[in-house]
C-alpha cells in the first residue's frame, strides 16, 4: 500500500492543490486520473512537479510587482 507523506499546511487547501496538479499535468501533456497515479514514470511526475513550481514562482514574482 502506498503511503502519502505529503502534508498540506492548510487542510482546506487540498482540493485546490489537487486541481492545481491536474492543470499542471494537462499543460505538460500528462494524463492523471483521480486517486492513485503510481503508474507514472519519474519523468512524467517530475514534469508535473516542475510545472507546478514554475507557476508558483511566476505567481510570487507577479505579487512582488504589485
Amino acid at each position: 500500500m502506498a503511503r502519502n507523506n505529503n502534508r498540506i499546511v492548510v487542510p482546506n487547501a487540498r482540493a485546490a492543490m489537487d486541481q492545481f496538479k491536474m492543470e499542471a499535468a494537462q499543460q505538460v501533456g500528462v494524463t492523471l486520473k483521480q486517486g492513485y497515479n503510481g503508474d507514472l514514470t519519474a519523468r512524467q511526475a517530475g514534469s508535473i512537479g516542475g510545472q507546478m513550481v514554475k507557476k508558483m514562482i511566476e505567481s510570487y514574482e507577479n505579487n512582488l510587482k504589485a
